[in-house]
């Protein structure tokens, strides 16, 4: 007879369907000023990170997202060296950007020091660059930061929750109109946008509202398994550069476990009802 703990954490991603994993170890459980935070051990996915009851980032396949969100837009962009982060507080999004020299200074501003802290102590193979000395750690409300901000970056990675909570202003018209104005004459801005089984609405709204504010504006895809339905999607908005025109000397060697080349222009091939969403 198995005598292991059978202790089951279940994400309630709609209201009749959930994913479930075994829990072995409960690192931290509190709440924070703005969200509730637990950090647990998996058997299936490792060291996890949940906000809310939301599974924000494992051990087993965090680098799917961390590296679709830094790489398609620094590849984009001829010559980054200012970036932004909003959110992002677990650091991922951050040691990918870390991997492009051209890149002098990244600055994170997530609203939750608890989550940069514990991420540290314990998912240091996530958290590792953010003591890097090319990167600024502001614990602070990345809307506000954008707003205060202009003519400033060359890339913004919005990195936040799904639109509950402290992330809710972050998929708003405005704050991509701040977005825009944060970032230099031929900026380029990605963020996570959820995923087109359960929240079309979502990726239609931001798609509508990005393209009034960014001439070019695209819709790309990833599978990320703990997240809700496995698609997940991410909106790019540009100022000038092309990110399904890349040059092929642009691409330079780094090394990654999900993007390559290939794949950076792959991921833009949308199925039928995922390219609906964006007309």
């Amino acid at each position: 007879m198995d005598q292991k703990l059978k202790l089951w954490f279940t994400e309630h991603q709609t209201e009749d369907y959930g994913i479930t994993f075994r829990v072995n170890h409960v690192y931290e459980s509190e709440q924070t000023e703005f969200q509730r935070l637990e950090m647990v051990e998996t058997d299936e996915f490792g060291t996890m990170l949940l906000l809310d009851g939301m599974v924000m980032t494992t051990d087993k396949d965090e680098f799917v997202y961390h590296e679709m969100v830094a790489h398609v837009p620094l590849f984009t962009h001829p010559n980054p060296k200012h970036v932004l982060v909003v959110g992002g507080g677990d650091g991922g999004v951050i040691r990918e950007i870390m991997k492009h020299p051209s890149v002098e200074k990244a600055v994170l501003v997530d609203i939750d020091g608890k989550v940069i802290e514990y991420s540290k102590k314990y998912l240091p193979n996530i958290a590792g660059e953010l003591d890097n000395p090319r990167v600024e750690v502001i614990v602070g409300d990345g809307f506000m930061h954008i707003a205060e901000s202009e003519n400033e970056y060359d890339v913004i990675m919005v990195d936040s929750t799904e639109p509950v909570g402290p992330a809710a202003n972050l998929f708003t018209k405005g704050f991509y109109a701040g977005i825009s104005r944060a970032l230099k004459a031929d900026g380029i801005f990605v963020a996570q946008t959820d995923n087109p089984w359960f929240t079309p609405e979502l990726i239609q709204t931001v798609q509508r509202d990005v393209k009034e504010i960014f001439p070019i504006t695209k819709l790309y895809t990833a599978n990320v398994p703990t997240y809700p339905s496995g698609m997940w999607t991410f909106t790019i908005g540009s100022k000038q550069y092309d990110p399904e025109t890349v040059a092929p000397e642009r691409f330079h060697d780094i090394e990654t476990k999900y993007y390559t080349p290939k794949l950076h222009n792959a991921a833009f091939v949308l199925p039928k009802f995922v390219e609906d969403l964006t007309k």
